[in-house]
């Protein structure tokens, strides 16, 4: 039994009864009920018997035996017959599903239902929220996702501002409009720049930059360095999305540095079915340390979507929310990648499914913080969520072991 035989168990000696027990919980599911046990010793006894409720067995070496009917004990007689030590032995199982995600709702609403589009990100050890329906704006803050507290209207940031394009460095926002860029460490007070190029859309904060992309004799990918905006080599086609479209960074099996970009909609108004990877190399290629590639060329057979979320989590890509180009809504399901996003699958519904009051929804947000993912808000078309729900894999913080 493959549970049973990855097993190590510690022996403790003591001066009355020893215990033999296992210090890593054996496979969850593993049954106890009949055990074929094998025991090595220093000696060789004269004699070894295991007790369990009132029956007494000798040990032959072949026995099966019921290891749930506990306490357990084995006591060894040795060679000369002039002593016997006993021990307790004690077998444990995972009590958890180390497969198994556990879901559940922390808010069911923030604030009152409206039409605002909504972004919720992480700002230093707290959660923020913006809304915005292009005219008003309002701010949310939270420690836990639980319990929010309403910090009122931001300053300075313009009308028509697209909160969904909000990215955060961890202690720092940025939101970009046409020349102007917009800063802010609170969420409340923002700071405008004059920048050196248009801003199309922010992209992401990877790499230890916050990048954006801009209009410059066409689409060209930029970071921001000393306050401006450093071009690079990469410029996309016009298949690039310029909103509503997913992100995510990771490091990928090769301890490379990269990031995706997934569907959106392209400046023509065409929902995209693109995934593009950027990725970072110490290794410089001819035109530079940065290298972005379109996964659907060679892969064409994945949906169009808008609206959607994406994060890493457990070595894989997780994907959440969003619809098709015909704002058909993909459900409550959960899409995983588990080769960096070339092929994607529905995950096992048995283990990772969000609890039935979420609602199939687009335009939510998703963020891990301290290996747990927590989801924000979103919208179809009839309502306007701002519900929070947190989710965890029940292995994620056990030890690894090299069984």
């Amino acid at each position: 039994m493959p549970g049973l035989a990855s097993a190590v168990f510690t022996v403790e000696e003591r001066l009355d009864t020893g215990l033999v027990w296992n210090k890593d919980s054996i496979l969850y599911g593993t049954s106890l009920k009949r055990v074929v046990p094998r025991f090595t010793f220093a000696a060789t006894p004269s004699a070894a018997y295991m007790r369990m409720a009132d029956t007494i067995i000798t040990l032959t070496g072949y026995d099966t035996l019921d290891f749930t009917l506990t306490p357990i004990y084995l006591t060894i007689r040795s060679q000369d017959r002039s002593t016997t030590k006993t021990y307790e032995i004690r077998a444990t199982v995972h009590a958890a599903d180390p497969d198994l995600y556990t879901w559940k709702q922390l808010t069911p609403a923030i604030y009152e239902p409206d039409d605002s589009e909504q972004r919720a990100l992480e700002l230093g050890n707290e959660f923020v929220l913006i809304k915005s329906n292009g005219f008003w704006r309002n701010v949310y803050r939270s420690e836990d996702g639980t319990t929010w507290e309403d910090l009122g209207v931001p300053d300075n940031l313009p009308e028509g501002t697209r909160v969904r394009q909000i990215i955060s460095k961890g202690d720092t926002l940025y939101y970009g409009q046409g020349n102007r860029l917009y800063i802010s460490t609170d969420a409340v007070h923002w700071e405008e720049k004059t920048m050196n190029y248009p801003i199309v859309t922010m992209l992401l904060y990877w790499n230890e930059r916050v990048w954006a992309l801009i209009e410059n004799n066409g689409y060209q990918f930029a970071f921001l360095n000393n306050g401006q905006l450093d071009t690079t080599a990469l410029r996309p086609t016009s298949d690039f999305p310029i909103s509503d479209f997913g992100t995510v960074t990771f490091e990928s099996a090769s301890l490379r540095e990269r990031a995706m970009i997934i569907g959106g909609f392209a400046e023509d108004g065409r929902s995209l079915n693109t995934r593009w990877n950027l990725e970072y190399s110490t290794h410089p290629l001819p035109d530079g340390a940065y290298r972005l590639e379109e996964f659907s060329i060679d892969r064409p057979a994945f949906t169009s979507l808008t609206g959607i979320s994406v994060i890493w989590y457990n070595n894989q890509l997780q994907l959440f929310g969003g619809v098709d180009d015909k704002m058909s809504y993909f459900g409550r399901e959960i899409f995983i990648s588990v080769d960096e996003g070339l092929n994607w699958t529905k995950a096992d519904s048995t283990k990772n499914q969000l609890p039935e009051v979420y609602q199939a929804r687009q335009k939510q947000t998703a963020i891990v913080r301290n290996n747990t993912i927590y989801l924000f808000g979103g919208q179809d078309g009839k309502n306007t969520y701002s519900d929070v729900y947190k989710g965890r894999l029940n292995s994620i913080d056990w030890p690894k072991t090299n069984n």
